[in-house]
């Protein structure tokens, strides 16, 4: 079982991610789920940017 997960890693992540978007689609709307993966995304990356950068770390220290 774990050499099977380890091979389908990725695809079975895919799989989720795609059911939840279609899921969104469903319940609420086009437009609402392209802002909430557009959001979701820039969340990502200034909490990447914050991470690389060691600002938050700097903050918290004082």
């Amino acid at each position: 079982m774990q050499d099977w997960m380890e091979t389908y890693k990725w695809p079975i992540i895919g799989a989720i991610l795609g059911f939840i978007l279609a899921m969104l689609f469903l319940t609420i709307g086009f437009f609402k789920t392209i802002l909430i993966v557009l959001l979701t995304i820039v969340g990502g990356f200034i909490g990447y940017f914050l991470n690389k950068t060691g600002i938050l770390v700097k903050i918290t220290k004082k």
